[in-house]
């Protein structure tokens, strides 16, 4: 549904003595997603996470490479492709003296929409973003998470086959970011594709199909979100907790062989680390750390967070 081929963006600058007046926001971005995903990009500020969603929408244009949107150019038939579209920026502007209703009533006509269709999609809009108590407001009046609702209810107004989002949960409250988790998973299963970005990592995780981590205009993974979430360590994570930080646990740990990337904790009385064998395998390195006058009172295999692997990857580091 959405293609990126060699995608690069460029942005000139003011030359200073020795650097170059140009900077590499996005180098040679290739990423497919397909119908029916809901792919969360993920990235620090500076990654080129919005210059990328605005590409694909027509709205910047690419140094080199190319987008296309159901099969469609966005750059050579732009008009063509936006009819495609529903788009969020992560700042947009509202037009505060006009009521919701009328604001939405506007950019269905700026959709060239069916007359007859406009009346039920508003409707439809305003009761999905729970903005039915807003309806007759002037848009000067309203809070910023109801524009940020008004917002999202614009970019699905027209029925576009692919929604881009950037920061679709600022400024929302947890009940409204809970609403709008499953009515994105309400668009999605009526066959919607979502390409999304948010700082909200833990609703990326519980809501995308796929994801992918980009790193100064760089992808540093990408994948279905169950290849992304696996850890690079070779074999499973372990957390060994002691009673007492009275033996050296880290040491001990970093001296077996099918042991790496020991992680001491808190007070050093636990740590995680990586460990190559199975189950079997695990119970012996147990026993033998029992028997070695650790005292150990739990062991858990542990799984990351995205953040957490958001996090690693950013800094460089492999476990």
């Amino acid at each position: 549904m959405i293609r990126l081929e060699d995608l690069t963006k460029e942005y000139d600058v003011l030359p200073t003595a020795g650097k170059p007046g140009q900077v590499l926001a996005t180098d040679r971005l290739n990423l497919e997603i397909g119908e029916r995903e809901i792919f969360g990009l993920v990235g620090p500020n500076g990654a080129g996470k919005t210059t990328t969603l605005k590409m694909v929408c027509g709205l910047l244009v690419p140094t080199a490479g190319r987008v296309t949107v159901n099969g469609i150019d966005v750059e050579r038939q732009p008009e063509e492709a936006q009819k495609h579209i529903g788009y969020l920026a992560d700042f947009f502007a509202l037009y505060d003296d006009l009521k919701v209703w009328e604001y939405l009533d506007y950019f269905a006509h700026a959709y060239k929409m069916e007359e007859a269709a406009i009346p039920a999609r508003i409707d439809f809009a305003i009761s999905k973003m729970g903005l039915e108590p807003k309806r007759d407001s002037f848009i000067a009046g309203l809070s910023r998470g109801m524009k940020q609702r008004l917002g999202i209810a614009r970019a699905v107004l027209h029925d576009p086959p692919v929604l881009v989002l950037d920061e679709p949960a600022s400024g929302l409250d947890p009940k409204a970011r809970h609403e709008l988790k499953e009515f994105l998973r309400e668009l999605n299963r009526a066959g919607k594709t979502i390409f999304i970005t948010s700082h909200v990592l833990a609703d990326l995780e519980e809501m995308c199909t796929s994801l992918a981590i980009l790193e100064k205009g760089r992808l540093v993974r990408v994948g279905k979100i169950e290849h992304v979430m696996r850890s690079d360590s070779p074999g499973r994570r372990v957390r060994v907790k002691l009673a007492m930080a009275s033996f050296p646990l880290a040491d001990w740990l970093g001296a077996r062989p099918d042991v790496s990337t020991v992680v001491p904790e808190g007070n050093f009385a636990s740590a995680i680390f990586a460990f190559a064998g199975g189950d079997a395998e695990l119970a012996e390195l147990v026993a033998n750390l029992v028997a070695a006058g650790a005292p150990v009172c739990g062991v858990e295999e542990v799984s990351e967070t995205l953040e957490q692997i958001f996090s690693r990857l950013s800094s460089g580091e492999i476990m």
